[in-house]
């Protein structure tokens, strides 16, 4: 069978308010928002691929099967950071071995991580 070669285009979320996540999400990573119209815009993060936020009808109803982990340097900082352009925290940081890391939801409950290895 032929190995099929693909490249990854963009990630796409579903949401309610497109524009407002893309504001957020350019907010952390970088780039210009972009609102293609009211159920559609997206953020091209330097370095990274495109984050997209399309408009559906229902609601987030359970935990993200996927979630984006963002390192950073410090994830006290990044946490208040974030927390001032709207997410929220889950939990308390977790710090082990390996470095330390934060669960955070964007505005709209889309969970993510930030991430700082042991010597950062």
């Amino acid at each position: 069978m032929a190995v099929l070669r693909a490249r990854l285009g963009q990630l796409v979320v579903d949401c309610a308010d497109p524009g407002r996540l893309a504001r957020f999400w350019a907010g952390l990573l970088g780039g210009r928002t972009v609102a293609r119209d009211a159920s559609w815009a997206y953020v091209d993060p330097p370095g990274a691929p495109r984050l997209a936020f399309q408009r559906v009808p229902e609601a987030k109803a359970a935990k993200n099967r996927l979630h984006l982990d963002l390192a950073v340097e410090d994830v006290r900082r990044a946490r208040a950071a974030a927390v001032r352009r709207g997410a929220t925290p889950v939990g308390a940081a977790v710090t082990d071995a390996q470095g330390s890391f934060q669960v955070m939801c964007d505005p709209e409950g889309n969970e993510f991580c930030f991430v700082a290895g042991a010597d950062g």
